[in-house]
């Protein structure tokens, strides 16, 4: 039996690299995460030998799409796809190298970018590129089913390859992953039109519903399972929503009834075991929200476990049967 190996055997050491975007939300805020996670001490948490450099943060690039007046319903839209070619130069740049970025967020449109770049990097080598998605929210509206009208809601639909994306932002859809390989862990508020296409497009969903009548271990163990078992590369976005509010409240979009501080620990020290995480996203904390700073040291803690240097393998996914398709959980 192949014992699992640790994320920094398998891969590079962590790149730090900062993603102030908050184009996507509609509440300010979000781009103070980088530095605010940084004030934490993350780099030191993580260790000389897990953490190998800070680049700092980025900047957008490009020239700004021409607007169409015709569509009204994205905010800032112009703002988010000028992030895009930035991000996704600096992901696949690192990730070719070896390395395992770590974009310290900004709203989780910075996930268009990154996973892009990422996946890019994937098809240069050849491997498979699979989404770990922990989120409060499957962020799979389109400009024309976003209610709100904010692009940090439709981040994975745009990395899916949804139609409708070209008018509002200058550039059609990715198609950076594909929908089976994309698993949905945590989730609890579904717009109704979102709910419909997860089902259609073969999104694999693990809502709180699920978590609680069957644990976290269980479904954490498929994923990884799957993942392992085509040799695949395992990107990691994590939305601090994806936690309950009593434990990272400093969030744009808090949701009651998400994962446990000891759950999402729990999660990190899989993932840590698995070797199989290539990059990493943190997205949607904003310090604007966080006056005692309990949320950012909580982030910090969670990433830091991602590269613990004292963990060890436990979790053996060498004989694991593949498990595409599993039932999607039921969206209400």
């Amino acid at each position: 039996m192949v014992a699992s190996v640790s994320l920094r055997q398998q891969y590079g050491r962590a790149i730090l690299v900062g993603a102030p975007v908050e184009g996507g939300a509609n509440i300010a805020g979000s781009s103070r995460g980088p530095s605010a996670l940084r004030m934490t001490g993350l780099r030191g948490m993580l260790g000389k030998l897990a953490c190998r450099a800070d680049h700092g943060d980025l900047a957008p690039v490009g020239d700004e799409p021409a607007s169409n007046p015709e569509v009204a319903c994205a905010r800032k839209p112009s703002e988010v796809a000028l992030w895009i070619p930035s991000l996704s130069q600096a992901a696949y740049e690192l990730a070719r190298g070896g390395d395992v970025p770590v974009f310290l967020g900004g709203d989780h449109s910075l996930s268009m970018g990154t996973v892009d770049g990422i996946a890019r990097a994937c098809a240069e080598n050849g491997r498979e590129l699979f989404l770990l998605w922990l989120d409060a929210h499957p962020d799979f509206n389109t400009p024309a089913t976003s209610p709100s009208g904010n692009p940090h809601g439709m981040s994975l639909a745009f990395l899916c390859g949804e139609p409708g994306f070209e008018p509002v932002l200058g550039i059609p859809a990715r198609k950076a992953v594909d929908p089976g390989n994309v698993f949905i862990l945590g989730m609890r508020s579904v717009d109704a039109d979102e709910g419909e296409v997860l089902k259609r497009r073969g999104v694999n969903l693990i809502d709180m519903y699920e978590i609680r009548q069957r644990g976290i271990t269980a479904p954490m163990r498929r994923i990884l399972g799957t993942v392992a078992e085509h040799d695949g590369v395992l990107h990691v976005s994590l939305d601090a929503d994806f936690v309950d509010p009593s434990f990272i409240p400093a969030v744009n979009v808090p949701v009651p009834g998400g994962v446990s501080y000891a759950e999402a620990q729990l999660i990190m020290q899989m993932l840590n075991e698995s070797g199989l995480v290539a990059s990493l996203d943190v997205a949607e904390f904003n310090p604007l929200l966080d006056a005692e700073g309990q949320s950012a040291r909580a982030i910090a803690e969670l990433v830091a476990c991602l590269f613990d240097q004292e963990s060890e393998g436990r979790h053996d996914y060498s004989r694991r049967k593949s498990r595409y398709g599993y039932d999607a959980a039921q969206v209400n």
